[in-house]
């Protein structure tokens, strides 16, 4: 009974985060035109006002982002062509990413350079998980097997510190650069910056759910190691 308690509490810990995140970002969908400009337009005014070198472009259905590489702000298509409060901060939190990236901001700088090399262990690690039984058996040593499984979960290890570092800086791109610009700026009404203050604390949540299941699956792997 006890492990069932603990095997509930441990998925509402990785699950409801995200759907937290969901649920916020969905409400303030509607009204779909409270604002007389798109989210994209409001991206845009705020990379003028801050006199940044930055694009802006119509992404993926559900994946807004700021492209380090291209110095894009990337936005979904509801978020792009909306003229709600979901899309209006949205687009303040990914130019809060240009920001960070313009002032060289040391922890975006950090998670760019781990993401890249994430991807490259990712592969690797892969690779060493599923030619670890092959390994084992070809060479009848238990230590080979080890070392491949080992391998594997280094690539996991990466990818799992390159979410952690991730937290912070979507903390600091909503609650550092978008809100207080919006303040500023005048580009929300008074009474609208409590629903976009509780936006942009689901905006820096969106990896936590991520960032937990990583840990989890860290943990489970390391377990089957000391075995």
């Amino acid at each position: 009974m006890f492990y069932v308690i603990l095997f509930a509490l441990v998925l509402a810990v990785v699950f409801l985060p995200g759907l937290w995140v969901r649920r916020v970002m969905q409400r303030y969908h509607t009204p779909g035109d409270l604002y007389p400009h798109a989210g994209a337009e409001v991206a845009r005014k705020l990379i003028s006002d801050l006199g940044l070198d930055v694009c802006v472009e119509e992404g993926e259905s559900g994946l807004d982002h700021y492209d380090p590489t291209t110095r894009t702000v990337r936005l979904s298509p509801e978020n792009y062509a909306g003229h709600s409060l979901t899309a209006v901060t949205v687009a303040a939190h990914e130019v809060g990413h240009a920001m960070q990236h313009a002032g060289s901001y040391a922890p975006l700088m950090l998670r760019t350079s781990m993401a890249r090399f994430a991807m490259v262990a990712e592969k690797l690690g892969a690779f060493a998980l599923m030619a670890m039984p092959v390994v084992a058996v070809l060479t009848r040593s238990p230590v080979s097997g080890a070392a491949m499984l080992a391998i594997g979960i280094g690539s996991i290890a990466v990818g799992t510190l390159v979410h952690l570092v991730t937290l912070p800086v979507e903390w600091d791109a909503s609650f550092g650069r978008a809100l207080p610009t919006l303040k500023d700026g005048d580009y929300l009404p008074e009474q609208h910056l409590p629903h976009a203050r509780k936006l942009l604390t689901a905006a820096a949540l969106t990896y936590v759910a991520a960032s937990l299941a990583s840990l989890l699956n860290l943990y489970r792997w390391i377990a089957i190691l000391r075995r």
